[in-house]
């Protein structure tokens, strides 16, 4: 888990506008959010009924120009 350090930027009613992290926080975030994005899409092929081929008969297909 990340753990951040928020800075806030408020308005003159001190409502908060924005926020501001330190740089190694903010490519944290980045980090978690694309490896949740790769168990998303993993999930989401593993849910799909596609059939599904071994990686040797895949490649020899492609290989061969034929198509799926």
């Amino acid at each position: 888990m990340v753990t951040i350090h928020p800075e806030y930027v408020i308005d003159e009613n001190q409502n908060k506008k924005a926020v501001i992290l330190p740089f190694i926080e903010w490519e944290q975030i980045l980090e978690e959010i694309e490896e949740l994005e790769d168990i998303r899409a993993y999930d989401i092929t593993k849910s799909e009924k596609d059939e599904m081929i071994p990686f040797e008969q895949a490649v020899q297909e492609i290989r061969k120009g034929q198509t799926f």
